[in-house]
Formats: C-alpha cells, sequence, structure tokens
C-alpha cells in the first residue's frame, strides 16, 4: 500500500515539472515571436500599429534623410562665344543663327584664309567648332567697302540663303538649288589658273544682293559699282575677284549642312576684325 503511495506521488510531482517547463516553452516562444515582428513601410517607431494591431520593433539608427533645401541649385552653363571675333562683329550675327561659317584671312592683304563652321544647340549659348578648312579669299584681301574690280572681298556678316551650280544638288542638299547651264566660269583666274568647274557648286553670299533669289540674279540693291556676286565656290587653286573658294568636298558637305532653319550666316574678314 506504501508503494503505491510513492509511485502516485511521483507521477504527480513529474506531471507538474512537465507542465512548468511546456509552460516556459510556450512564453519563450511567444516572446521570440513579438521581438521578431518585422516592421512595417518605413515607421520603425516601436510603436502598435493602430489599424492591424501588430506591434513594430524600433529598428537601429537612421540617417536623416537630405533636406531638399539644402541642395545646392544646379550652375548656369557658361557660354562659350566663337572665338577671335570682335563683340561688335558679334553683336552682328542674328540672334536665331545656329550655324556662323567663320572665314579667317591670314591678313589685310592675303588671299590665304581659313574657314571653321560653328553651330550651336537650340536655346544653347556655346557655340561648337566644325573641322577647319583651308579657302581662297580675293587677290588684294579684304575691305570694309567693296568695290566693283578692287579684287578685294567684303568684311562683315552676310546671310546664306540660296544655293545653285552647274551640277544636280548633292543629295541632302537644304538650301534652295538652281542648276543652270549658266553657272560656268570662262577664262583664267587671276594667277592664269583655269577657272573650268569653279562654279560646279556655289553659295551665294548675300552681299548686295536680293535673299531668296537664284545666285544668278543681278538685282543689286546697293548699285552695281559697289559689287555683287561674291559667292562660296569651288577653289581652282588661286585667289578670286572676291568670293571665297573651297575644296568641292568642302563644298559638298557645306551644301548638305547649311539649313534654312538654322538661319546660318557666314562672318567675313581678316584675323583680329
Amino acid at each position: 500500500m506504501a508503494a503505491r503511495h510513492a509511485q502516485s506521488r511521483a507521477r504527480r510531482r513529474l506531471s507538474a515539472r512537465s507542465k512548468a517547463v511546456s509552460g516556459l516553452a510556450v512564453t519563450t516562444l511567444v516572446g521570440t515571436a513579438l521581438w521578431a515582428w518585422p516592421a512595417s513601410g518605413n515607421d520603425h517607431d516601436g510603436k502598435t500599429d493602430a489599424k492591424s494591431g501588430a506591434h513594430r520593433t524600433v529598428a537601429g539608427p537612421q540617417r536623416p534623410a537630405a533636406r531638399a533645401d539644402r541642395t545646392m541649385p544646379n550652375a548656369a552653363p557658361t557660354a562659350r562665344p566663337i572665338p577671335n571675333l570682335s563683340e561688335a562683329v558679334r553683336k552682328q550675327i542674328p540672334a536665331d543663327s545656329r550655324q556662323v561659317l567663320v572665314v579667317t584671312g591670314e591678313g589685310p592683304d592675303s588671299y590665304d584664309s581659313r574657314v571653321v563652321l560653328y553651330t550651336r544647340a537650340e536655346g544653347s549659348r556655346s557655340w561648337h567648332p566644325g573641322p577647319t578648312w583651308a579657302a581662297h579669299n580675293a587677290a588684294h584681301g579684304w575691305t570694309r567697302k567693296h568695290y566693283y574690280g578692287d579684287l578685294r572681298s567684303p568684311e562683315g556678316v552676310f546671310t546664306l540663303t540660296d544655293a545653285g551650280g552647274l551640277l544636280p544638288a548633292p543629295k541632302g542638299t537644304k538650301l534652295p538649288y538652281n542648276r543652270s547651264d549658266s553657272f560656268v566660269a570662262n577664262g583664267t583666274g587671276v594667277e592664269g589658273e583655269p577657272l573650268a568647274g569653279a562654279f560646279d557648286y556655289v553659295i551665294a553670299i548675300n552681299y548686295n544682293r536680293v535673299p531668296g533669289t537664284s545666285p544668278l540674279d543681278q538685282q543689286r540693291p546697293q548699285g552695281d559699282a559697289r559689287g555683287g556676286g561674291v559667292w562660296l565656290h569651288v577653289d581652282h587653286d588661286g585667289p578670286t575677284q572676291g568670293c571665297v573658294s573651297l575644296k568641292p568636298e568642302v563644298m559638298k558637305e557645306l551644301l548638305r549642312t547649311l539649313d534654312p532653319d538654322q538661319h546660318p550666316v557666314i562672318v567675313m574678314g581678316p584675323a583680329g576684325h
């Protein structure tokens, strides 16, 4: 009888010990679950969510978000003007022009020059140069007041609106182009060089002429004495009577590039003008 009572007490102590261990495990498990509950959204304040009732943990230290008012404003882009031009000449370039062909003579009495096409994007004040091409101008150099037969090229800023030539327009030509058999250069140049092919391609320089007409048009708003027919044309390996001449491949490139929608102009004169 005593033995049975002892076994009964032992079983009761074992049952109580098991319940205690089980309760401890449940408590530990629940506590772990509460501590590891994932935070929702970007809120890491450790408070109870008013809608879900879920407890959110306290996150580690967070770096403060950058304040918008501390951001430095973007600096205005620096304007890049066309170099080696006087301020007076720059002011003569139309505000809407985005293509400027700059012809720079080696000196006031030189017929050797170089040509660079400058372009700018719409809304930009910065000009970007293209390649440099060798060219010839008039045999006696440059003048600010050109007269017929003085063998000088007129200085100034002139628009470029019309083209033409003995040959058909190169594919992609944008300027209005007048192909005509009348574009023929007869005889020889100032130094006796043949002129054949000089007018295969021409671009009229709007000096003493009516824009919007063929380069062959003979109207001279300032009078015949002030000359006219001043063109960009194909080089004949010598000085001109007033025009600017370039190699045929350059003339074709200009015809494909100069765009009436970008209001091209030419700036002509000796270095430093």
